[in-house]
């Protein structure tokens, strides 16, 4: 098991085998990842010419994007490890808000709804990793956060 914070999870008291991870560290690995992947996706492009910013930030968000992804799909196949096998999609959702999202960030989904398409959308309002993002204005902030990447005709 391994766990962000020994005091939020009793998990831990009880395994010798628990592994902890300083959230100060991930913090500092989490600013690190953006700078980079964009050194990397530059470094990559065609050596003699400058690169385009535009490529450089499509390939940035993309590899952003696929380690986002593989580590949530490890998180989440080592949390579910020792749970009965999904009978359903609501049951994966359940296990995302509740359980997975309590030992990465300590806290449950603040709200889970279903959009027109019968897609999840869930929301954190107090997301922690954006925690420490500061500007001026709230709404500068999100949408520095979402991704602005348009596909190319």
């Amino acid at each position: 098991m391994m766990s962000f914070d020994a005091a939020a999870s009793p998990l831990n008291s009880s395994d010798p085998q628990a592994r902890l991870l300083s959230a100060s560290c991930l913090d500092f690995l989490l600013i690190e990842l953006v700078p980079m992947a964009e050194r990397i996706a530059r470094e990559l492009s065609d050596g003699n010419q400058q690169p385009d910013d535009e490529e450089v930030k499509e390939t940035t968000f993309f590899r952003l994007e696929s380690l986002g992804y593989r580590v949530g799909q490890g998180l989440a196949e080592r949390f579910s490890r020792d749970r009965p096998r999904f009978t359903d999609n609501l049951d994966v959702i359940k296990f995302l808000c509740k359980d997975l999202w309590t030992i990465l960030f300590r806290k449950q989904i603040d709200n889970l709804k279903t959009n027109h398409r019968g897609v999840y959308v869930l929301n954190d309002n107090s997301f922690r990793p954006f925690a420490r993002m500061s500007m001026s204005v709230r709404s500068e902030a999100v949408s520095m956060a979402q991704a602005t990447i348009q596909p190319k005709p």
